[in-house]
């Protein structure tokens, strides 16, 4: 006898569930149609000139007080001139002691053996790429580098056409002489 009469508990609150369910959802969806946005029919556009104020200027005094505004030249309180000037030479000196710049170059070999280092240096100048290689050792390795580049922007180019001749080609950071 219980189990029946939970059952049917259970069957009347369904029932006040879907009742409820079958009754808000037409009215959720008229209020949500009811946000719709609206669309105007027309643009809106109203004439204000009649409650602009109107100002008659008179020709004499316009004259005068461009004439006042002419003739009073103002002094300027702060001169910063001197000071920019100070921190642009302290800043040119600086950049005259400079004998490197962070830069970046194109390294196409890197290895142990002498003859592959000469032999790349050679592969690029039959090319007639326009490219001048490098041969450096730096124990225990040789290195064939291409070009110096201030930026990675500058070496991208290159570097995708050496990439077609040797796969090995890589950007690499150094610190760049400058003349």
């Amino acid at each position: 006898m219980k189990k029946q009469g939970v059952g049917r508990q259970e069957l009347v609150v369904r029932r006040q569930q879907s009742t409820v369910y079958y009754l808000l959802t037409p009215i959720f969806f008229f209020f949500l149609s009811s946000c719709h946005a609206q669309k105007p029919v027309k643009p809106y556009y109203e004439d204000l000139s009649s409650f602009r104020p109107k100002v008659k200027w008179e020709q004499q005094k316009r004259d005068s007080a461009q004439k006042a505004v002419n003739q009073e030249l103002i002094p300027a309180k702060h001169n910063i001139n001197a000071k920019v000037d100070s921190i642009l030479d302290s800043i040119n000196r600086f950049n005259l002691t400079r004998k490197f710049v962070d830069g970046y170059t194109i390294q196409i070999y890197s290895g142990q053996k002498r003859d592959e280092a000469l032999n790349v240096q050679k592969k690029l100048v039959e090319e007639n790429s326009g490219y001048n290689a490098n041969i450096q050792y730096q124990q225990p390795k040789f290195r064939v580098t291409v070009g110096r580049y201030f930026t990675r922007i500058e070496a991208q180019k290159d570097l995708l056409a050496l990439k077609r001749l040797f796969s090995s080609a890589s950007l690499v950071p150094e610190r760049i002489m400058i003349k």
